[in-house]
């Protein structure tokens, strides 16, 4: 579910580890797009099938908000449930609940459960698919998904201007999980990657 992409432009402040300053950060979400681009062109992981992908168009991105990045706190279940989420296949993947990340967005307080594979015994990263009001119009209809990497105090910073569609979005062979209920925000989240506009 995770995109593959260089780790200096993946994680916050990461860039001075890799030998340059820390970005602004509208630059350092336009390099992380801009990294995007060529890992779904040139990359043999890209979910754009080979043949398409010389010719494949740069991402269609909402404009860059710092107001759409916000601080979460996350409240661990231990144990959590399995959750059973229907995907873009016609299958179920079955996920596990880690927690629940709260936060407040334009002064509205919400709430998304983050997600690893039932399975998986690696819990350093999560994953928070989430629906909104711009599915099926602004943004792919199944909903977008957000990759976190854990953290020892709890807070995340949780970006949806680097909220991705589902590899399903770019290539109808890959199971994508829907985002279930406890997910679909009632608000549009105009952050992030977006359909491409009709005039594109």
């Amino acid at each position: 579910m995770a995109r593959l992409i260089v780790a200096c432009l993946l994680l916050p402040g990461a860039l001075a580890a890799c030998g340059k300053g820390p970005l602004p950060y509208p630059e350092e979400i336009a390099a992380h797009r801009a990294e995007v681009d060529r890992f779904m062109r040139e990359s043999p992981e890209s979910p754009v099938p080979a043949e398409k992908r010389a010719s494949f168009p740069p991402l269609s991105y909402f404009p860059i908000d710092p107001a759409y990045r916000v601080p979460a706190a996350l409240q661990v279940v231990q144990g959590g449930p399995t959750v059973p989420m229907p995907t873009s296949t016609g299958q179920v993947r079955q996920m596990q609940r880690v927690g629940t990340l709260s936060f407040t967005l334009k002064a509205h307080p919400m709430t998304l459960g983050a997600f690893v594979e039932a399975n998986q015994n690696d819990m350093r990263r999560l994953f928070v698919p989430f629906g909104d009001l711009t599915n099926g119009t602004e943004t792919y209809p199944g909903g977008r998904y957000i990759d976190l990497d854990r953290t020892a105090s709890g807070v995340y910073d949780l970006d949806f201007n680097r909220a991705y569609h589902p590899y399903c979005f770019f290539n109808s062979s890959y199971d994508c999980p829907y985002p279930p209920a406890e997910n679909r925000l009632k608000a549009p989240i105009r952050a992030g990657e977006r359909l491409p506009r009709p005039n594109r």
